[in-house]
């Protein structure tokens, strides 16, 4: 059964660091789906999970190249899946010999327009809007597997 845990960020650089964290305790093979509107605080996220992944590049939104990836303690492969329209273009991308056997860290935007393709073990998070324009409500959901990394992350934050 998935377990469930709930983190709110009342900043940008609050939600940065909640994903340092988590890049931080990342072990190789690990992939994240997110999901959230546009703007809604997932580069942000990403940004923080490569710092905790000692990547130095600057990371940015792929939504124009739907692929980018940064060297770092571990590699991070970062999809933005939103420009694609129909599941034959992941293959165009080798997006399933990334996610199904990661050498290092996966991240997946926009995820859930392709579901049958996303691994099973992989831990989703969802951004929602808070009550302000800055407040975010993360909801992260392990997979079976990855149960113990989820706790990690609460112990920290």
């Amino acid at each position: 059964m998935a377990e469930t845990m709930i983190l709110e960020s009342d900043s940008p650089e609050k939600t940065a660091s909640l994903g340092e964290h988590l890049g931080a305790k990342l072990p190789a093979g690990s992939v994240l789906c997110l999901t959230g509107e546009l703007g809604a605080g997932k580069t942000s996220f990403v940004q923080g999970l490569a710092k905790g992944l000692e990547v130095a590049d600057a990371v940015t939104s792929p939504t124009y190249n739907i692929m980018n990836i940064y060297k770092g303690r571990l590699p991070l492969v970062h999809f933005d899946l939103y420009r694609l329209e129909a599941p034959f273009e992941l293959e165009d991308i080798d997006f399933p010999g990334f996610v199904n056997e990661p050498a290092g860290v996966v991240v997946i935007e926009w995820g859930e327009k392709f579901p049958e393709a996303l691994p099973e073990q992989r831990i989703d998070i969802a951004f929602e809007p808070g009550a302000t324009p800055n407040e975010r409500r993360l909801s992260f959901t392990a997979a079976v597997g990855c149960e113990d990394l989820l706790k990690e992350l609460a112990v920290k934050c």
